[in-house]
């Protein structure tokens, strides 16, 4: 990795870290139920949607009422969602007059945005109304979000809580993450961006002038409609002037500040942040990365703060960095690398001017190799789909990068909320293994982890790993191949690479899925019946078969005594603590992918070095 790559890595750290003290504070104060500053200009409207939805904020609950709601209000949202891309045709704010969506896209995208995952099948610039990306979409990216946030601060609640039955209010805590949380802040980045370029309008699609007018080869078709083909039955082509072109327009800088925020992802274009009109400038990209991140970082502060430990947030976020930052390194040191069939071809793979050299391909010029890979890195470390180059073109390790990290289970640093809980679990599983070895009962915290807790852990862990491998095994032995013929006479599959690429853009598939990342590899067509459904499950499952298990923990914890802790206690705010919680990660992640791997990305690097 050059010097120049490294003070970008550094600076970007730098800016976080400053970061989480001030914004982890404030978000302990408003799950305390604290003076927060804004709760004098928002307690009004706090107020008012406990009386209208007949919710009595000091009334509590217990973990299984606390999930219980947590799953209907989700479900909720997954059905008005649905109903809403159905009847999009019929409805307002539809300015290039979309028709509704099929019933397995809808299927798709709704569980896509109520699971916190925004994958996307579909271009949103040619597929949705400003309706559907606003009151739909946009909507469920906040309490998306806020659902996660939620879980997670009903665990640390049952950690610190002692002999209690019950861990909060569900739909206190959902209020106050979206009111307090995530709309202020959004409102924030989204001037920000506004700024910067990227488009907040209402208007229709903007038909303008090329400056370069070009021509394109367009297939010649008879009087039928069917392609006419030579006399080796190559198709006939005819060139087309193309003289000017359509400019999307919409709502969009809204829609992105919360989808990085609340590490939704998605895009309100097709291609993402890549697009100009989401992500203009350098500093629009260093904003949206910085705010993808900012809220799970912060949430190790707010940990820390809420069990009476700061300490033990520090040593969660050390544990989140010990992941991030090498794997971070590595994917932008593979992408520096460049590809060696180039260079034997003698292809000049130089990044820019004044740039080293490396894979440029996929990648905006505006961004360079350092901002596309460390963007990569970012929005797969944490749960956020959006993406400002094409991961599909990274080398075959610069791609393992960002697929290993959602792998391990997008603890470092994670989604708003389900990265710290996802995080915990491990810790659960570190304290019970230490426990083991040293012959005591594994506490935490004051707090015995016992077989309960254990199981309840393991399921978290494990959910996941079972989705990627099943579905991905299914997918590859023929339904998520679906081979037909082109109108060309053509066979095409869903996969336009073969071989050990394209297992890996299956493999990503459902590792995205599951995982609730919503990044893809472009090179897997999914906007067909079973990828819409087969990935539409994985994301219901992968969100809520975990949160249930979590919950059960914090139930749990909540009911236990305090021990107080003794000369056999292990310390967990430690730094060989972190190093026990980063090996079990490691180590969880590797036994479980490693084999999946073999066949994708490391045997393709094994191809590309000529080994």
């Amino acid at each position: 990795m050059t010097l120049s790559a490294g003070i970008q890595l550094a600076l970007f750290l730098a800016a976080l870290i400053a970061a989480v003290k001030p914004l982890g504070w404030y978000m302990a104060r408003v799950y305390q139920g604290q003076a927060c500053g804004l709760d004098r200009a928002l307690g009004w409207l706090e107020r008012l949607v406990y009386r209208l939805s007949g919710v009595d904020p000091r009334r509590e609950m217990s973990w299984r009422t606390y999930a219980v709601a947590a799953l209907l209000f989700n479900g909720i949202g997954l059905l008005a969602l649905y109903a809403l891309l159905r009847l999009q045709g019929v409805l307002p704010l539809n300015p290039q007059e979309f028709p509704g969506v099929s019933a397995d896209l809808a299927f798709n995208t709704a569980a896509s945005f109520v699971t916190n995952t925004n994958w996307q099948s579909y271009g949103g610039e040619t597929t949705l109304s400003y309706l559907v990306q606003m009151v739909g979409l946009c909507v469920q990216n906040f309490l998306s979000a806020a659902t996660g946030m939620a879980v997670v601060v009903a665990l640390v609640r049952g950690l610190v809580r002692r002999s209690a039955e019950t861990i909060g209010n569900f739909w206190v805590d959902l209020t106050r993450s979206t009111l307090y949380v995530l709309l202020p802040l959004s409102l924030l980045l989204a001037v920000a961006l506004v700024s910067q370029g990227v488009v907040q309008n209402f208007r229709p699609y903007q038909r303008v002038a090329l400056l370069r007018p070009t021509s394109v080869d367009e297939p010649t078709k008879d009087a039928a409609g069917n392609p006419v083909v030579d006399a080796a039955g190559k198709p006939v082509t005819e060139k087309k002037p193309v003289t000017e072109q359509w400019l999307p327009m919409g709502p969009a800088a809204s829609q992105i500040a919360i989808k990085q925020l609340g590490t939704n992802g998605g895009g309100f274009f097709n291609v993402n942040s890549a697009h100009p009109y989401e992500n203009p400038t350098p500093l629009s990209n260093f904003l949206e990365m910085l705010g993808i991140l900012l809220i799970p970082a912060a949430l190790c502060w707010t940990f820390g703060e809420m069990v009476g430990d700061r300490r033990q947030g520090w040593a969660l976020l050390g544990a989140m960095f010990a992941i991030f930052v090498p794997l971070a390194i590595g994917a932008i040191a593979a992408e520096q690398a460049g590809v060696p069939a180039f260079t034997e071809l003698g292809a000049d793979q130089r990044a820019g001017e004044g740039q080293s050299g490396g894979n440029m391909e996929g990648k905006e010029t505006r961004f360079g190799i350092v901002s596309s890979v460390l963007w990569a890195s970012v929005t797969t470390a944490a749960s956020n789909g959006s993406v400002n180059s094409m991961h599909d073109s990274f080398t075959a390790l610069g791609g393992l990068v960002p697929m290993w990290l959602m792998q391990l289970g997008e603890v470092a640093l994670g989604g708003v909320g389900s990265g710290l809980y996802g995080m915990l679990m491990f810790v659960v599983v570190a304290v019970f293994v230490a426990g083991l070895m040293v012959g005591r009962t594994p506490e935490y915290l004051g707090k015995k982890i016992e077989a309960f807790e254990m199981k309840m852990a393991s399921l978290v862990i494990l959910i996941m790993p079972i989705v990627v491998l099943v579905g991905t095994a299914v997918a590859v032995l023929g339904p998520g191949l679906d081979y037909r013929a082109t109108d060309t006479g053509e066979v095409k599959g869903n996969l336009n690479n073969p071989g050990a690429h394209g297992f890996s853009e299956v493999l990503y598939a459902f590792t995205s899925g599951a995982n609730n990342n919503g990044s893809a590899f472009a090179g897997l067509t999914a906007n067909e019946p079973f990828y819409n459904t087969a990935i539409g499950l994985a994301m219901l499952m992968g969100r809520f078969w975990s949160m249930i298990p979590v919950l059960a923990v914090a139930g749990s914890l909540a009911r236990k005594k305090y021990t107080p802790p003794s000369a056999g206690t292990l310390p967990t705010h430690t730094p060989l603590f972190v190093v026990l919680v980063v090996g079990t990660v490691l180590l969880v992640g590797a036994l479980t992918f490693f084999p999946a791997l073999a066949l994708g990305p490391i045997v393709e690097h094994l191809q590309m070095t000529g080994w």
